[in-house]
């Protein structure tokens, strides 16, 4: 396909246009974040770190329902699991795109926490 110019000076952008794989990896983590329960968890898990029957409580959901957004979000990468005694607790990833996403979810709901990036 023959490029059309407008010389409006964008041709450096043209060039650094990200690459369809790319693309979908992003479009892949906002489709985990079209849901309003896993935005509320997110939250969550954006100022504390907790146990999926503590999630469940504050939910008002199920502990079966609130693992499977879990699940989800950990596919996603946006969440990390650790084992303490015989629970499971979840926390946010200690990914950039974890905490734009915090970042995001705080300025949206306008709540500020004190974890500093």
């Amino acid at each position: 396909m023959e490029r059309h110019f407008h010389d409006h000076g964008h041709l450096d952008m043209l060039e650094h246009v990200p690459d369809a794989e790319r693309g979908t990896e992003v479009a892949e983590i906002f489709s985990k974040l079209c849901d309003g329960t896993r935005i509320r968890i997110l939250w969550l898990l954006c100022h504390s770190e907790e146990c999926v029957n503590n999630i469940a409580e504050a939910v008002e959901m199920s502990s079966p329902a609130v693992s499977h957004h879990l699940k989800i979000l950990s596919q996603a990468g946006l969440i990390v699991k650790k084992r303490i005694g015989k629970e499971i607790h979840y926390r946010l990833a200690d990914t950039k795109e974890a905490k734009l996403v915090h970042r995001m979810i705080d300025d949206i709901f306008e709540m500020k926490c004190n974890i500093v990036f």
